[in-house]
């Protein structure tokens, strides 16, 4: 067919749509029948079916159209703006095939990928449940959804699309990949570990998912088939950086010079002027420290260290300003009064017990403690706090940061409705019926008064480590994902003093609210602690807290396997070799660095 003609006959097939849509059925397969990659005419077709009621076959006519997608030039060239990253040319041809057809599912996944690469998910998780109400056997608009839900961390809602897709693709590995993750994030270890060997037998030479697996076999606390995994990744990618970093944050492994020699080999390959490296120099850098830190070398240490947390700094651009922010505005707005006003709201429920604080500041030592009693559940470092409170400063405020004066203004029933969805939301985690559940999530110390406020019996737990040694600490640890603050020793000073600042005043106008647990006080002595914190909760002391290293229970932080030891000093006074570049946190740190593990009475 010609292509005046063909245009002529899309044209005449739109026009019978409204009023004939089955003339407008008749002419549209005419067309499929004379040029079968026609994806117009079959989203015509589909129209014409669902004006017709016939919505199974009109569901078929969208994949037929979804299929002809390659030989439409204005999708190809649409497609070709994804894949060069050049989203706003991508977003505009796609808006624009959208105002001349708001069906076209192909065209809605793909605008779906722009508001996810750009971390848009809401929009995203819109776009991608229109096209699948348009046509349901749409897979990739199905995984792209799984994705989704997994960015948004609804691990469950993940799972449940995968399966979903992995009933049409049972080979697919990305899938079975994504899957196995997400049940590692809602605590399905077992059925996680088993994808993974079955994926790495079918791919023994796959060196990412051989690194996958051995994550979860950490996490499970099987460290030495753990290192095994690693090291046959390494064996594959000698020169994959976070290989490296994997081996070096279990802790327990000291490199040999050997290593030490393949890492500065890998470092060498990986071009500097190669953006692309960074991640792998990055990971190699943060590896090597800890390398030449195992071999007693402090000024090699701290050069790789430095050079790690810059790339990562320039990444990230942690601005301290941010955070002093929010602190500012909690401080300002949730007063004594404030606090008063709003008692016997929330949701009743007394079953979280949050354990906040510095990153590296002890508080996995606590959880495994308090995860070893009979009437607690560990469960992870759950995201959900935080996400509650930056939606409700979306919501209302058009700003996530600003969740604040958010809060302020919300309404007894909306303080109750966000308590309840954070019970709801994190019962996928609970799997044992015991009656109180730990959410360790570290950076939850910036919304205490959000979780004073929507869960009002909920019980707080302050974990808190010497200044130097938390930040040094966070200073040679790579995150897979946050901690942007702790790339830099004078922001990382800064946000230490401004948590030390909110609890402070979380202690003065709702004292006795949040307990705290100094990290030198337990390690030096943890049964008196130990009780303490139990006293604070309202349980009995038992035994098995003192023999928490025994506890078998997944583990999911960067202390996994310090852990699973008898308690001991090995953390303390590690930053003393560096002190020597220690000053610009010293600095940031100020009165709070020389009145711990006392709180200073004036922050200037």
């Amino acid at each position: 067919m010609a292509t005046v003609t063909l245009d002529a006959a899309l044209a005449n097939a739109r026009q019978l749509l409204a009023a004939e849509p089955g003339s407008a059925l008749a002419q549209a397969q005419a067309i499929i029948a004379a040029v079968p990659t026609s994806a117009a005419a079959h989203r015509i077709a589909a129209h014409a079916l669902r004006a017709l009621g016939r919505e199974a076959d009109a569901q078929a006519a969208s994949l037929a159209a979804v299929a002809a997608t390659i030989h439409d030039d204005a999708m190809v060239a649409a497609a070709l703006a994804l894949a060069e990253d050049r989203l706003p040319d991508a977003e505009a041809a796609l808006r624009a095939r959208l105002r001349e057809d708001a069906t076209d599912v192909a065209a809605i996944r793909m605008l779906a990928e722009v508001a996810g690469r750009i971390g848009r998910y809401g929009d995203a998780e819109k776009l991608l449940m229109r096209a699948l109400e348009l046509a349901p056997g749409f897979g990739a608009a199905r995984a792209n959804l799984a994705t989704v839900y997994y960015k948004q961390n609804r691990y469950a809602d993940a799972v449940a699309a995968l399966d979903a897709v992995l009933d049409e693709e049972p080979d697919n590995p990305a899938h079975a990949n994504l899957k196995a993750a997400a049940l590692g994030r809602i605590g399905g270890y077992d059925e996680a570990i088993a994808l993974y060997e079955q994926l790495t037998r079918r791919f023994p030479d796959h060196a990412k998912l051989w690194m996958s697996y051995g994550h979860m076999l950490k996490t499970v606390g099987r460290q030495e088939d753990c290192i095994a995994a690693y090291r046959h990744a390494l064996g594959v990618d000698p020169g994959l950086g976070e290989l490296w970093w994997s081996l070096a944050n279990l802790k327990t492994i000291r490199f040999d010079a050997d290593d030490r020699a393949a890492m500065e080999a890998a470092l060498g390959a990986a071009n500097p002027d190669d953006a692309a490296r960074d991640d792998d120099r990055l990971h190699l850098h943060f590896a090597l420290g800890k390398a030449y830190d195992d071999a007693g070398n402090a000024d090699a240490a701290f050069g790789h260290y430095a050079a790690g947390n810059a790339i990562r700094a320039a990444q990230l651009g942690y601005d301290a300003a941010d955070t002093r922010m929010i602190v500012d505005a909690a401080i300002a707005t949730c007063t004594a009064d404030f606090f008063a006003a709003r008692a016997g709201g929330g949701d009743p429920a007394p079953d979280p017990i949050f354990i906040l604080g510095m990153p590296r500041a002890g508080s996995t030592l606590v959880e495994q403690i308090l995860a070893s009693h009979s009437a607690i559940e560990g469960t992870m470092e759950l995201p959900d706090i935080p996400a509650l409170a930056l939606g409700l400063g979306r919501e209302t405020r058009g700003e996530g940061r600003h969740w604040v004066a958010a809060l302020a203004d919300a309404p007894p029933e909306r303080l109750a409705e966000m308590g309840a969805a954070f019970l709801r939301r994190t019962a996928v985690q609970r799997k044992t019926g015991k009656p109180f559940y730990i959410d360790k999530l570290p950076n939850n110390w910036r919304y205490v008064p959000l979780i004073r406020l929507i869960l009002p019996n909920a019980k707080i737990i302050d974990a808190r480590r010497h200044p130097l040694d938390c930040c040094w600490s966070n200073f040679r640890q790579h995150y897979a994902k946050g901690q942007a603050f702790s790339y830099g020793l004078a922001g990382m000073g800064s946000y230490y003093r401004d948590y030390v600042r909110l609890m402070a005043h979380i202690d003065s106008v709702q004292p006795g609210r949040v307990h705290r647990v100094i990290h030198e006080a337990l390690l030096g002595d943890p049964e008196a602690e130990v009780r303490a914190m139990l006293s604070y909760l309202g349980l009995p002391f038992e035994d098995a807290c003192m023999a928490f290293h025994t506890n078998a229970r997944a583990v999911r932080t960067a202390s996994s396997e310090q852990v699973r030891r008898p308690i001991n000093r090995d953390g303390v006074d590690q930053w003393r070799p560096y002190e020597a570049w220690l000053a610009p946190l010293k600095d940031a740190l100020g009165a709070v660095l020389d009145d711990y593990p006392a709180v200073p009475q004036v922050f200037d």
